[in-house]
């Protein structure tokens, strides 16, 4: 039996990612910054609350979590900020909740991995791709690459890898803008997907000689 923990799992990506493992038998637990969040998924999938962006929290938070096979970490803060607007205490909750929370639930939960048991940390295209707005993201996106590095000698002979998602064509925030600019720029003709952005995230965790990777899932778009 494989177990599963994604941190941020009660909605977006990291729900897509809980129920891809639910539905194939893995344990699953997802955890949400309310308990109440995190008790609206239903079924075989339990939830727990935990808030990355009060990382003094997390320890407690997890204490009662067990033997890990999988831990995938989607949480986010996102918001609009910039040099022109900045908004000081935003820019810290979503700097915190990225680097210092990621880095924390690693730390508490790394005494409890399996021996094969591997770390997927979800960044974004904004760290190669800034947009309007995006100061705090595009620098926080930028910290998992470094967090990933060394990380993968801290928790090694675990593995950690990055995932950095494009624009999902499918998910609730982009399926009804058609006409997204990106779309006319990537050379597959189209977003990505959900799937595809679950497919990777399954691929980097259990393929064994990946280790210490930054994968984009922006079909191509970097490149443009």
């Amino acid at each position: 039996m494989t177990t599963s923990i994604i941190v941020g799992g009660s909605s977006g990506l990291g729900r897509a990612v809980a129920q891809r493992f639910a539905d194939r038998g893995d344990t699953v637990l997802i955890t949400s910054r309310t308990t109440a969040h995190a008790d609206t998924v239903a079924g075989e999938i339990g939830g727990l609350a935990v808030d990355l962006s009060q990382p003094e929290t997390i320890a407690a938070a997890l204490s009662d979590v067990r033997a890990i096979d999988n831990l995938v970490i989607t949480a986010i803060k996102q918001g609009v900020n910039s040099l022109a607007d900045f908004d000081i205490a935003e820019a810290i909750e979503s700097v915190t909740t990225k680097l210092v929370g990621y880095t924390e639930t690693v730390r508490t939960l790394h005494d409890r991995f399996n021996p094969g048991a591997s770390v997927v940390l979800f960044g974004g295209l904004a760290k190669e791709r800034p947009y309007p707005g995006s100061t705090m993201v595009t620098a926080f996106n930028s910290g998992i690459t470094g967090l990933v590095k060394t990380l993968a000698v801290e928790i090694a002979p675990h593995r950690i890898n990055a995932i950095h998602p494009g624009v999902v064509g499918d998910s609730v925030k982009w399926r009804d803008a058609p006409e997204h600019p990106h779309l006319a720029r990537t050379p597959i003709g189209r977003l990505v997907t959900t799937a595809e952005v679950v497919d990777a995230t399954d691929f980097v965790l259990r393929n064994t000689g990946v280790n210490a990777l930054d994968l984009f899932v922006d079909g191509g778009l970097r490149v443009t």
